[in-house]
This record gives structure tokens, sequence and C-alpha cells, in this order.
């Protein structure tokens, strides 16, 4: 069994994404938007500068962009996944190859699906730590995450040491 697949499986043995055709709206947590959002309480690390309003600006519109990017990524793969299914009952004279590229596209296509449906959540609770509490802090040792590190990769939830400890693991 791939390793796609072993993720996405649910308890009833049907892949997720066969049982999911939702693709999330934003949270909750957006009605403030980014200009609610105080710069001067976002932490930072020792010898960072504080963060400006431009800069949580950015990260913001940064993070919106990836959410209408990966909701369209999710809308295509389901799409395909959809055709790459009806098609996989009309290959009665399909010989093993044929049958086993359709396997490998499908599986592929739900990988994908589900690789984007994962970064779609890391990307909301990214938002709303942003606009809400939480945004820059460490969830192992509640030490500042860095500003240097949130500035690129947004969704980050842990701090270096504290990433570097979980992936040694």
């Amino acid at each position: 069994m791939s390793t796609a697949r072993r993720k996405t499986s649910t308890s009833t043995g049907r892949t997720a994404a066969t049982s999911r055709h939702h693709v999330p709206a934003a949270t909750g947590a957006r009605a403030g938007g980014a200009e609610s959002v105080d710069p001067a309480e976002l932490p930072v690390r020792a010898g960072e500068d504080p963060w400006t309003s431009e800069e949580v600006a950015e990260l913001h519109a940064e993070l919106d962009a990836d959410l209408q990017r990966l909701r369209t990524e999710i809308e295509n793969s389901e799409a395909a996944i959809t055709g790459l299914m009806r098609d996989s009952n009309d290959g009665a004279g399909d010989d093993q190859v044929d049958a086993g590229t359709k396997n490998i596209n499908r599986e592929s296509e739900l990988a994908l699906a589900n690789n984007a449906r994962d970064g779609l959540a890391q990307t909301e609770r990214a938002l709303a730590r942003l606009e809400g509490v939480g945004f820059g802090v460490c969830e192992s040792c509640g030490q500042a995450i860095g500003k240097a590190r949130l500035q690129a990769f947004p969704r980050a939830t842990l701090c270096v040491s504290c990433k570097a400890k979980q992936e040694r693991r």
C-alpha cells in the first residue's frame, strides 16, 4: 500500500478523497481582516525587528492567494478524479499495463487532492492565528517562532528547534 493511500484511508477503508467532496470556505476568524491585526502584538525573537503593518499585510495577502490557489487545485483534482473514476469502468479490453496506468493516475490525483486539502487546512489555520491569537508562537515550547521563519513559511506552527526535534523522532 502506498504512503499516500495509507495517509488518506478512513476507518471504512475508503480513501478520504472519495468520501470528501466539499472544499472548505474561509474560516470565521477572517471577519476582522488583516486590518484588525496589531503588528506590535506579534511576537519576535531577540534581535529581530518588530512586525510592521506592511509585513503583516503582505503575509495576509500571501495566505489569501494560497487559499485561492489551493481551492482551485482541489476543484481541478476532484474533476480529474471524477473523470478517471468514470473512465475506469470502460476498460473491458484493457491489458494489465493499461489497467495499471489508470490505477497510478487515479492514485496520483488522489494524493494531489489530499495534499492540497492539507495545505488548505494549514493555510486557513495560519490566517485564523494571524487574525486572532497564537500567530508566531511555537505550539510546543511557547516561544516566538521567528519573524524570518514566518516570512519564509507563514504556516509554521513550531520554532526551528522544536521542528528539528519533531523531525528526529
